[in-house]
């Protein structure tokens, strides 16, 4: 009778574990953007994007604060936050999507995977969906998993004020690298 108890303590303790068994995460992921314009390119990056990515099943899920965005120009960060994503009503853009493709990659081989990555992409309250190849790259259990791709502004509803409207892009590519640990 003294050995049931130990083993429910045992399989309570071990429950968290098998849990977070195949998952992978991040809170200092990278995302980065461009726009080019005829006058001038914008650029920002975030430092500060959480990630979260279930080997097993290749789920996986990004949310980053648009107000953590850095610009080269502190007046292009506060017109970015006020006039384009309007970060007082729309404070993040997030990203739930799913690795595609049998099989899935290996992450707990070391290797360089492709992998194409399908998904939502919420942005200024507007979700579209979004596909893009990404690499996935396994040394020593850490998880570094990188990818590219475009959106248009008009399709989040982010207007251009007309003022620069001829000086900016509608198209801004984007770019995400994530070095991923295991979630204990």
């Amino acid at each position: 009778m003294k050995k049931i108890p130990a083993l429910i303590f045992l399989l309570i303790a071990a429950l968290p574990s098998a849990w977070c068994q195949g998952k992978f995460y991040t809170r200092t992921g990278n995302i980065s953007f461009v726009t080019k314009g005829v006058l001038e390119t914008v650029k920002a990056e975030n430092k500060t994007v959480t990630c979260v990515l279930n080997s097993q099943t290749g789920q996986l899920q990004f949310s980053v604060l648009m107000r953590g965005f850095e610009f080269r120009k502190a007046l292009m960060q506060e017109h970015f936050n006020e006039n384009y994503v309007e970060s007082e009503k729309y404070p993040n853009a997030q990203f739930i999507g799913q690795i595609t493709g049998t099989p899935l990659p290996d992450l707990s081989k070391d290797g360089t995977y492709a992998a194409k990555v399908e998904g939502k992409l919420t942005l200024h309250g507007i979700t579209r969906d979004i596909s893009t190849e990404s690499t996935i790259i396994v040394k020593q259990g850490q998880v570094h998993a990188t990818a590219a791709f475009n959106i248009l502004l008009s399709d989040y509803k982010i207007k251009i004020p007309a003022l620069v409207k001829n000086s900016l892009s509608n198209t801004v590519n984007i770019a995400v690298a994530c070095m991923l640990q295991p979630l204990q």
